[in-house]
């Protein structure tokens, strides 16, 4: 899919703030017929644009409540060291997403654990077999805002 248009930005949004409604209900609020929807959903897909969808959980209500980004700095850049790294830390389950950033620090994640003593847990296991510069953890005291829908219109 080379370009996309206005109803394919306004099918993005609304699957974004709700990805589990039926194509029917896409179709009704984009001003499509169910099967046009369809075809431009697929479209989508094929392009790569649109990819899967997820159910979103509440990991406080699971016991899940502390929220930690950890930035890392190391001296080590080569490709085999970045691609140890890189599997060890996929193979973290509190670990939801996972960037190689630049400026001064080289990694950013984000972690989700059940309080202080999971954090330490998580820290023990992320150092283990690995030399860093530096690692801080930020703390998250209040989420604001959270997985928001991306404003397409605006944007594009």
């Amino acid at each position: 899919m080379s370009s996309f248009d206005i109803i394919d930005l306004r099918i993005l949004t609304t699957l974004q703030r709700d990805s589990s409604l039926s194509q029917r209900e896409v179709a009704e609020r984009v001003g499509l017929s169910q099967n046009a929807c369809w075809r431009r959903i697929q479209a989508l897909q094929a392009a790569g644009i649109l990819a899967g969808s997820q159910a979103r959980l509440d990991l406080a209500a699971l016991g899940l409540d502390l929220v930690v980004f950890v930035m890392i700095r190391t001296r080590h850049h080569s490709r085999e060291w970045i691609d140890r790294f890189s599997r060890h830390v996929q193979g973290l389950p509190e670990v939801i997403d996972f960037n190689r950033i630049g400026g001064e620090w080289d990694y950013l994640l984000k972690i989700v654990t059940p309080g202080m003593a999971g954090y330490d847990r998580f820290y023990q296991k992320l150092i283990d077999g690995f030399e860093f510069d530096k690692v801080t953890g930020l703390f998250s005291m209040e989420q604001i805002l959270d997985n928001r829908p991306t404003d397409l219109n605006r944007m594009l």
